[in-house]
């Protein structure tokens, strides 16, 4: 596809539709802008967290742990860690 875009007030372009259908562009997606000696490349940040988040809590259900075992696991390394790298 080649198609033209103008800059407008406050450095907004917008996409053409037919691309934000075909690539499931939606209103809040980020993009990153890689600038090729005057060649920008628009690449899609795919948003990881929610993902990640689910994940994790099948992970956490998985091996039976609710949210007091992962804090009181996190205060345990905490100490561990602090003990190995400032304590006298």
């Amino acid at each position: 596809m080649n198609t033209i875009v103008q800059m407008r007030q406050r450095g907004t372009l917008t996409l053409p539709v037919e691309l934000r259908q075909k690539y499931s562009i939606q209103t809040g997606d980020t993009f990153r802008v890689l600038d090729l000696d005057g060649i920008f490349v628009l690449t899609p940040m795919a948003t990881m967290v929610p993902e990640l988040a689910q994940e994790i809590e099948r992970l956490r259900l998985e091996a039976g742990l609710d949210t007091a075992d992962l804090l009181q696991a996190l205060r345990e390394q905490r100490e561990q860690y602090y003990l190995e790298n400032y304590a006298d």
